[in-house]
């Protein structure tokens, strides 16, 4: 069985307080984008042992302590399946704030779900993922989600963007670690709340729906603010960083945004694609 996780952006992220257990309170919206990864999941005939095969781009850590491996241990405390051999093909950048670790891991449990037609619904896959880690069951539903507490707290949410919009991904040749980003934040109550943020037009986002780990981030790796203000300077209708960083979206609309883009940014990853 093949399928494609795909990355995510974050619509707006308010870092609201620190709990006692030391992780954080926020609120986000979190959208699916079209930038994927390849995990191939296939039953491993007559081994007894489950394997992972990472190809394309480097993924520094060993097999074992992928989040794609903890997902199968993760399914396998909760029922039982055949050993399976996984090929994952990387292209979504690590250290980006797209999510991609997190979208391979909820993929695993949907594709052996279907292989294996384990009949788990997507709200218990969804509690499975959430033990992996915190971006995880968004990608188990991979539709606009308002995330809360410390993110898998969520709920659809409808985001208008206009007919032909397109979202612009760049990502600079540095990473961002999420822990290093949660370093310097300054946690806070927003003076108007996320959803009714963004039910205004997109053009009016800019300056009110912000991303709080800029304050931390932008002052390490200047190349990103100045990617975030290029990116408003082509005409983007809102532009911010992704998660935690380090890649920057902005939407735009029109159809030559990949070249123009291309001919700015160079030395970076850039996709772009129409909202899932």
């Amino acid at each position: 069985m093949v399928t494609f996780p795909n990355a995510k952006i974050n619509i707006g992220l308010d870092i609201i307080r620190k709990r006692p257990d030391g992780y954080h309170d926020l609120q986000t919206i979190m959208m699916p984008v079209e930038w994927t990864d390849i995990l191939e999941i296939v039953p491993a005939g007559q081994k007894k042992t489950d394997s992972l095969t990472v190809t394309g781009r480097k993924v520094d850590c060993p097999p074992e302590k992928n989040l794609v491996m903890k997902a199968v241990r993760a399914l396998r405390n909760v029922t039982g399946f055949p050993a399976i051999d996984i090929y994952l093909h990387k292209v979504i950048p690590d250290g980006a704030g797209l999510g991609g670790g997190s979208a391979d891991a909820a993929f695993t449990l949907k594709a052996i779900n279907e292989l294996f037609s384990l009949d788990i619904n997507n709200n218990n896959l969804a509690n499975i993922a959430a033990s992996i880690g915190a971006d995880c069951p968004f990608f188990i539903y991979n539709r606009p989600m308002l995330c809360e507490g410390t993110g898998t707290e969520m709920r659809p949410i409808e985001i208008q963007l206009p007919h032909n919009a397109r979202i612009a991904l760049v990502k600079p040749p540095v990473s961002v670690s999420t822990k290093e980003a949660y370093a310097n934040v300054d946690p806070h109550q927003p003076d108007v709340p996320l959803p009714s943020l963004v039910r205004q037009p997109v053009e009016e986002w800019q300056g009110k729906i912000k991303n709080d780990f800029e304050a931390s981030v932008f002052p390490k790796y200047p190349q990103i603010p100045q990617i975030k203000n290029k990116m408003l300077e082509l005409g983007a209708l809102y532009s911010t960083m992704s998660g935690s960083g380090s890649s920057v979206f902005g939407i735009f609309t029109g159809d030559n945004i990949s070249e123009i883009l291309s001919a700015c940014f160079t030395g970076c990853d850039i996709f772009v694609s129409r909202p899932m």
